[in-house]
């Protein structure tokens, strides 16, 4: 297990409440040895005018996801921050209804920095798209 403090699900709603998170409708749905996962609704809150998930949708998810990650396995969290220095994503593909789902894993983690990748799929399991975040730690 890569994470150094308890993390649950129900932690990580808590966390994210009464945020944009709360408000596009992000949801934590799994937390694994060495993964976490959430999603978001394909919806009225974050599709474009053309009924697509929006490009910003995906990155906040993969953004929200990486840098989540990226605190718990911080050796010294209460002296310890991080924060994104780099986003870089790819959209593979479309998502038009029901739920897009991000699992991040880790690429790297250095006392310094670290990289995460994160990979959206829609609800078949097709992908929707790719992000690497890189962190830093303060």
């Amino acid at each position: 297990m890569i994470w150094k403090a308890e993390i649950t699900v129900e932690g990580l709603q808590r966390f994210v409440a009464g945020t944009m998170l709360e408000t596009i409708g992000l949801e934590f749905v799994a937390i694994n040895t060495d993964s976490i996962s959430a999603r978001i609704p394909v919806d009225h809150r974050t599709v474009q005018p053309y009924g697509i998930l929006h490009g910003g949708a995906s990155a906040t998810l993969a953004e929200t996801l990486g840098s989540i990650a990226a605190q718990f396995v911080l050796d010294k969290p209460r002296e310890q921050k991080v924060v994104g220095i780099e986003l870089n994503i790819s959209h593979l593909g479309q998502a038009t209804s029901g739920w897009v789902i991000g699992t991040v894993t880790a690429i790297r983690i250095g006392r310094r920095a670290q990289v995460w990748d994160i990979r959206n799929v829609d609800d078949q399991g097709k992908l929707v798209s790719i992000a690497r975040l890189t962190t830093m730690v303060v």
